[in-house]
């Protein structure tokens, strides 16, 4: 599927005639499997997935998670910590001398020193830690290309320097460049001062044009990274060639019968567009895909459809019709020159910046089109959408409503807080309502009952716990209800990540408050989710620990009760897992908190 990144660049590859080799979750406690298809002709291109192994195996609280969306079955530990890394390492050990690529979110990512959540320091460049030629960042189309076409014409790996959104690293003894480039503050200052690490972030996201970026450089003791400008943006019609190739939409042989989840997911559904320029600071997408919008032609996605009509899973619904974000097909700067200076990490906060094109019509006439294809009897739009810039186009909004929601509308306002916000880069709460009304009005007119599912951040940079309770008011006051919640995870190169790590706003240089430690994400998160019996001890400690007591009671404003709910500590503690189930420290759970189930009053 064409949303898999190794099954894209694996059809691209074989397209240009390479004959390639895919070894997926190979197992690294040995090089033997990486010998499995022989010596490669030009090399190992080493990519975590699709996900980053790290975010994909642990949770915002380091806990492993339950389920690999990416594998066979859902299982886990088919991938180890720090993937990359694992296979860059076994690539050398099967056949030395055989250049190896190193590519994909994960790698990308780290291009240059990163704070690692879940060592909670400092690391150096991936390219230094897994050894490997080249590193190649954002979507590796036209890089991987290159690289490959020289070393197939005989240039050796340490020579290919030049291309365009690729890194490599220098020894003690060679010069990096010195045209256009920018220096970032070493490893070694970034390690010990936050100010440095701090203004490396800044530095880094202002060279992400492709337009204008210079190459950055970063020494890690006698060692240089050196980070080339991005790759330009593809053309429409290198995108529709790439969409084209030959895709079978199901999983190779090899895993026998077993479903893989992600795939399930997007197995009918079609990818129009890829690029984000909304810039929210604790998203990777823009920093991985870059923020110029790059689209797909209608007729492309015809083909594309009559494609899907002959997988015999398929039954006339297409899942989704989008990208990162689902209406900003075709949207881009309407002054290119103006573009090629811009330096801006959003086009859409602090407000829509008056040079963006918004038109939705070729979006609205792209869905039209699609929903006409013979055999396609529903189409959805589930990607997230972009509320601001919906709400520009009235006629998208009657159209997105009246045809293409399947009950429920995933948003993203992730907080109501002005401050939390901004530090987001996500439009005010009150733009949020105002797409809620629209939307709902619009579903009534159209004679349909549906409900917008809003996603929400808890532990975010600047949010304590005033904040979230102001949240948890909004929630009240609004009705919503969310079931899912998100803790906010830092990931590598992410400007929020850099909040989290040293308390600062690299953009502005300004202080932040940055909740740390399980508690206080636990009662943050509790806030999000009042309503449930399981929460009710951590929000009467977060309101008292807020000076909120006022929201305790029985009043239509109150978030919790006067008196606690009787299943509130036994439904609490049924959620504590196995160790209590099976009998780990039942006795002194029993003997903590409030007991309201208790019939007659603890004696003094």
């Amino acid at each position: 599927h064409p949303s898999f990144a190794m099954a894209l660049l694996g059809r691209l590859l074989e397209a240009e005639g390479y004959r390639v080799a895919i070894l997926s979750q190979p197992d690294w406690h040995s090089c033997e499997p990486w010998r499995r298809f022989g010596r490669p002709r030009l090399c190992f291109a080493v990519s975590a997935g699709n996900m980053d192994s790290m975010v994909n195996r642990y949770t915002a609280n380091r806990k492993v998670r339950n389920a690999d969306a990416y594998s066979p079955g859902g299982r886990i530990g088919l991938r180890p910590d720090r993937a990359t890394l694992a296979y860059c390492q076994r690539a050398r050990e099967a056949y030395d001398g055989v250049p190896v690529v190193a590519g994909g979110v994960e790698a990308s990512l780290r291009r240059i020193a990163h704070y690692d959540y879940w060592s909670d320091k400092v690391r150096r460049s991936i390219l230094l830690d897994a050894k490997a030629d080249l590193l190649v960042y954002g979507n590796g189309e036209t890089a991987l290309l290159e690289i490959l076409r020289r070393l197939r014409d005989g240039e050796p790996i340490r020579a290919i320097r030049d291309v365009r959104g690729t890194a490599y690293r220098l020894g003690a003894k060679e010069s990096p460049p010195q045209d256009n480039v920018v220096e970032l503050p070493s490893y070694e200052r970034v390690r010990d001062d936050k100010r440095a690490f701090a203004e490396m972030t800044r530095l880094a996201h202002l060279e992400t044009n492709p337009y204008n970026a210079r190459t950055l450089i970063q020494r890690h003791g006698a060692e240089c990274v050196v980070v080339n400008p991005p790759a330009w943006p593809l053309s429409q019609e290198e995108m529709d060639r790439i969409y084209d190739l030959p895709f079978t939409r199901r999983p190779h042989p090899v895993y026998g019968k077993e479903p893989i989840p992600a795939l399930q997911v997007v197995r009918h559904s079609i990818q129009i567009m890829r690029g984000c320029f909304g810039g929210c600071t604790f998203c990777s997408i823009t920093a991985h895909e870059g923020r110029i919008i790059q689209s797909r032609s209608p007729q492309s996605i015809v083909r594309e459809i009559e494609q899907l009509r002959r997988d015999p899973t398929f039954r006339g619904t297409i899942s989704d019709v989008g990208g990162p974000t689902a209406n900003m097909y075709r949207m881009n700067c309407s002054r290119p020159e103006v573009r090629a200076k811009c330096r801006r990490l959003s086009c859409v906060h602090p407000t829509i910046c008056k040079l963006l094109d918004t038109n939705h019509g070729p979006l609205i006439e792209l869905l039209k089109t699609v929903r006409k294809q013979p055999g396609v009897k529903k189409v959805l739009v589930a990607s997230g959408i972009r509320m601001d810039l919906a709400q520009k186009s009235p006629a998208y909004m009657s159209h997105l409503v009246r045809h293409h929601v399947g009950g429920h509308l995933k948003v993203a306002p992730e907080h109501c807080d002005a401050d939390v916000l901004r530090l987001m880069k996500k439009p005010t709460i009150e733009d949020f309502e105002a797409f809620a009304r629209k939307f709902q009005r619009l579903s009534k007119k159209a004679g349909k009952e549906q409900y917008l599912v809003p996603y929400f951040i808890a532990g975010f940079p600047g949010c304590d716990l005033h904040a979230m309770v102001r949240l948890a008011e909004f929630l009240k006051r609004t009705g919503y209800r969310p079931e899912q919640v998100q803790d906010f995870l830092p990931g590598p190169f992410d400007i929020a990540t850099c909040m989290y790590y040293t308390g600062i706003d690299p953009m502005t240089g300004k202080e932040v408050y940055v909740p740390r430690g399980a508690r206080e994400r636990r009662l943050q998160r509790a806030l999000l989710q009042f309503w449930m019996p399981e929460n009710d001890r951590y929000v009467r400690e977060a309101l008292r620990q807020a000076g909120r007591t006022d929201l305790i009671g029985d009043g239509p404003n109150c978030l919790v009760p006067s008196k606690p709910p009787k299943n509130a500590v036994s439904r609490a503690d049924r959620k504590k897992g196995a160790s209590l189930r099976a009998g780990e420290g039942r006795q002194r759970a029993a003997s903590v908190g409030y007991r309201p189930h208790r019939r007659r009053p603890r004696r003094k």
